[in-house]
């Protein structure tokens, strides 16, 4: 139980009405967790307005209502408050609500297109290498020191983040590091949220579903950097022009990392092979198992991160050149197989070209490249047919496929794709709905030496079809028709 004057420190009210001095036995948003005493925020989303359930939740027991808008009728029984965002409050009161958690440990957010999951991963594996107790908010999984708990979202909404910060710090916890998604700034759930560091990776083609315009993804990854402390830190990588956009009018320690031009932790590649990348750092040069120009920036990344939170440069090298990266990413199956699969998320044009660059780069010329690629439904339909151009550019055979359609149709989605395939690739293309059908396709093809690259789902062990997921791993998929060709 708090006192309502507590968890409304710092929330920009616009009027208020009824009793102030009434404590609070739990907050919410979500209508359907409302109990007696409860404070509950309504939030405009966008397939629900909270506004529209003030009475429900009134008859449920709450006694203070959070809102932009008063409803028709007040009850003086009900203490009202209004403010200018109902989204930005509720990360507000919720921090509050919980005694601001993210104070008492480091908090570390990284935001950009891709190779978030990959850098809060390897921060998580480096910093628990080092002894440290260590929590993770992640796309994959959310980790509470070796507790693992399923994540729904990139980035979990104001009250989520707070009471796992909680669980953290009673977990005896001293850091937590996090994805930050562009959806989640705009949507004010990491406000109230104490950032002792942010990292910037990239920004590329993704989102405009719900930005609409590139200009306003990039603002939103910039309004995290915006609302950072002057006791932060603020890593970006310079090589990508962005990367100096967020850094305008940042308070924090500005810091910055990159391959190609002048940066406080640059580091040059010296081999880049199937099995693992070599890179001088400073005056040393370190072997690590992850592949790929882009894991390059990723372990630098991390390094900046880990020496701006003052751990010693050879220790992190050390321990970091032992580490694997996240759960499918560039993640290969069954190494030994008389081809080479591999199994990637790249769901945005510039990480499936990242993906199918870094094969190239591993070709001898003789070897076919094979990918499996689909479009996930009811998001950004611009890059379907920027994916599927990539795709054949790259590819000797491209096999297009179901993704997750969620509530579109598969051919439809493809249909789409195909938009972005030249008269002279049409040849090269096939089209499977079917992702299983189109991953045994793929191995069927595959002669010795032949590389697979099934993009898209990575860590996903589900297939969303029509509101409902299916059990559908692609790795697992993967697997069992390597075994069944081996011969």
């Amino acid at each position: 139980m708090k006192a309502l004057r507590d968890i409304l420190y710092k929330v920009n009210i616009t009027s208020t009405s009824g009793d102030m001095s009434v404590a609070v036995n739990g907050i919410a948003f979500d209508s359907r967790k409302v109990k007696s005493g409860f404070l509950f925020v309504a939030i405009r989303g966008q397939h629900a307005d909270g506004h529209a359930f003030i009475p429900k939740v009134i008859a449920s027991g709450a006694t203070v209502i959070v809102c932009e808008k008063l409803p028709d009728e007040v009850s003086d029984k009900v203490t009202f408050i209004t403010v200018k965002s109902s989204s930005k409050a509720l990360g507000i009161i919720a921090s509050n609500f919980y005694e601001n958690p993210s104070q008492k440990l480091k908090l570390v957010g990284v935001t950009g297109t891709n190779g978030k999951t990959t850098v809060v991963t390897l921060l998580f594996k480096l910093f628990t290498s080092l002894n440290y107790k260590i929590g993770l908010l992640s796309t994959v999984v959310n980790k509470i020191v070796d507790k693992e708990i399923v994540a729904t979202y990139t980035t979990p909404d104001p009250i989520t983040i707070n009471e796992l910060l909680v669980k953290m710090l009673e977990a005896g916890c001293t850091h937590c590091f996090m994805e930050v998604s562009s959806h989640a700034v705009d949507q004010g759930r990491i406000e109230g949220l104490h950032f002792s560091g942010a990292l910037f990776t990239n920004i590329t083609h993704d989102h405009l579903d719900y930005h609409h315009t590139f200009e306003s993804y990039i603002r939103a990854k910039k309004g995290f950097f915006d609302g950072l402390s002057s006791d932060a830190f603020a890593l970006v990588n310079i090589d990508d022009k962005r990367g100096m956009v967020m850094l305008q009018n940042c308070k924090a320690q500005k810091k910055t990392y990159g391959l190609k031009k002048m940066a406080d932790f640059k580091a040059k590649i010296i081999t880049n092979s199937i099995i693992g990348l070599e890179l001088e750092i400073g005056d040393k040069n370190v072997w690590f198992k992850l592949i790929g120009d882009f894991n390059a920036y990723n372990l630098l990344a991390v390094y900046g991160a880990a020496c701006l939170l003052n751990e010693d440069t050879e220790m992190i090298l050390m321990k970091l050149s032992s580490l694997t990266g996240a759960a499918g990413r560039f993640e290969l199956v069954r190494p030994g197989s008389k081809f080479t699969a591999i199994v990637d998320y790249a769901h945005t044009p510039d990480a499936l070209k990242n993906v199918l660059e870094t094969i190239e780069h591993f070709r001898t010329g003789a070897e076919q490249v094979i990918s499996v690629v689909g479009c996930g439904g009811d998001r950004d339909r611009t890059k379907r047919p920027l994916m599927a151009a990539i795709a054949c550019k790259y590819s000797n055979k491209v096999i297009f496929t179901s993704d997750n359609p969620r509530s579109e149709d598969p051919l439809e989605i493809i249909k789409e794709m195909q938009k972005g395939v030249g008269p002279s690739e049409t040849k090269k293309t096939l089209v499977m709905p079917d992702r299983e059908e189109a991953i045994k396709t793929a191995c069927m093809l595959a002669k010795e030496k032949d590389i697979i690259l099934v993009a898209g789902k990575g860590h996903e062990t589900y297939q969303e079809i029509k509101g409902v997921k299916h059990p559908f791993d692609d790795k697992e998929v993967l697997e069992r028709m390597l075994k069944m060709f081996a011969n």
